[in-house]
């Protein structure tokens, strides 16, 4: 993507977190990912808010909590990790925009979001798994907002994803008006307005896990 292009897509659509990103790992963020985990299936929409004023630039165009939005991917063991399938910038130092699969405590580290929410989409068993086994066929196509031949930014992932397990979601696309990205685009508050989704959660914040703090025998 050239360069003048990469920054209009990141006014538009969200990695919202990039230099933070390139911080470092995830630590666990204890409870929140149990609670979410326990409740979740295969092919649900986490939405999260970022953490940088690209976010917040993303949402004022939206009008909308979020900026990002990624297809959850089930373990393949019962003691195995929930995973993210998503469309970003690059979040990773040395990894290309793409599409990209990560852990549940990468995608929803503080560094990267301040909030999340959970959506269903309203189908069969079937259906979910045939929806994210087309996601993450799509690993490594590169994010691009201009040219959809090529490549897909996380909202069109989750909603051709969808489409192509025979669920049309009616999502609705927003005509931006914005220098060398001009157009219609499926922007978060869209495609989770869609009749078909519904929210499992509120918006919950993301809190960081507190140290463990030793207790000192009385002297």
């Amino acid at each position: 993507m050239k360069p003048w292009r990469r920054c209009a897509a990141m006014l538009l659509i969200a990695g919202a977190g990039l230099a933070a990103c390139r911080l470092g790992g995830a630590a666990p963020l204890q409870p929140l990912l149990v609670q979410l985990s326990a409740q979740a299936q295969a092919g649900d929409l986490l939405f999260r808010q970022g953490t940088e004023a690209i976010s917040q630039l993303v949402r004022s165009v939206d009008a909308d909590d979020f900026s990002h939005v990624g297809l959850l991917v089930a373990p393949a063991t019962p003691a195995g990790l929930w995973r993210v399938v998503h469309a970003t910038p690059s979040e990773k130092p040395g990894q290309p925009d793409a599409v990209v699969l990560d852990t549940l405590d990468f995608y929803l580290h503080p560094q990267r979001a301040h909030s999340y929410q959970l959506y269903r989409v309203a189908a069969s068993a079937t259906a979910r798994q045939q929806a994210v086994d087309w996601a993450l066929a799509q690993q490594g196509r590169a994010f691009d907002l201009l040219d959809a031949e090529r490549g897909l930014y996380c909202t069109t992932l989750v909603w051709q994803a969808w489409h192509h397990a025979g669920v049309a979601l009616e999502a609705r696309f927003t005509e931006v008006l914005l220098p060398f990205l001009g157009g219609r685009y499926l922007l978060p508050g869209g495609l989770r307005r869609a009749p078909q989704v519904q929210a499992l959660t509120p918006v919950l914040p993301v809190v960081p896990a507190l140290p463990v703090v030793p207790v000192l025998p009385a002297p």
